[in-house]
């Protein structure tokens, strides 16, 4: 089995038609999002890409189940959410998405270990078992009884992306997860993310950095609410050569 079609082997699969979103009223109205359609395979490691603003934090959250759009239908991960009323959003969440975002939002009086452990208590998914694997994965063995403040930014965004994968999602959604790092640590960041990819789970991430962007397998680039073009890379830069 090649690797892309390996990566298909999850469901993960994201699909927009029509959507809009607008917050305010009258003249203080933003256009976040206008009449989007977006179809996005199972297993695909896509970037989404565009200066602050654009409308592409919207449509992460959206995707995720964190907003809901003001009109249009979405489908992810073989579910229809366009029409969900919020306890079954959060259902959905908690059942299909993992979240890693800018500013890792650990809790500051738990170690590393329990920070992910915490996320399998409160949701009821997962196995305790497997955190101290997840933590190995991602390089944080031996930091697992250290508190938030005894690690270094990059390893506490590989924290959270442990605590991420902690719940076995169909889908990684990433909001600027290199944003707040050094070169050096965001590339860690990045392996790990393209790695997850690369296992058969779709990751979407939201970034501004074009170079960033290069090691997606699609670059949906926005400006003011609207998707302006979409770039297949046939190969994907590795994240571990990139520089900024």
């Amino acid at each position: 089995m090649g690797r892309r079609a390996a990566r298909r082997s999850r469901r993960g699969g994201i699909r927009l038609h029509g959507v809009s979103k607008t917050y305010g009223t009258g003249e203080a109205a933003v256009h976040a999002l206008t009449d989007i359609d977006l179809d996005i395979p199972p297993g695909e490691l896509v970037a989404i890409l565009g200066a602050s603003g654009s409308g592409k934090t919207t449509m992460l959250n959206i995707i995720g189940g964190i907003e809901s759009a003001d009109e249009g239908s979405i489908s992810v991960a073989g579910q229809d959410i366009s029409t969900k009323h919020p306890a079954q959003l959060g259902a959905f969440r908690r059942d299909h998405v993992g979240f890693v975002f800018q500013f890792f939002n650990l809790i500051p009086s738990l170690t590393a270990r329990e920070n992910v452990e915490v996320i399998v208590e409160l949701t009821g998914r997962g196995d305790r078992r497997r955190v101290a694997g997840l933590l190995a994965a991602v390089g944080l063995s031996d930091r697992a009884d250290h508190f938030p403040a005894e690690l270094s930014g990059g390893q506490q965004q590989r924290v959270s992306i442990a605590r991420a994968l902690a719940t076995d999602p169909d889908l990684l959604l990433a909001d600027e997860p290199t944003g707040a790092l050094d070169v050096a640590t965001g590339r860690e960041v990045l392996e790990l993310l393209q790695h997850t990819s690369r296992a058969g789970r779709g990751v979407v991430m939201v970034t501004h950095n074009e170079v960033v962007a290069e090691i997606a397998d699609r670059v949906i680039r926005m400006r003011d609410g609207t998707v302006t073009a979409e770039d297949t890379n046939a190969n994907p830069v590795d994240a571990a050569t990139l520089r900024w």
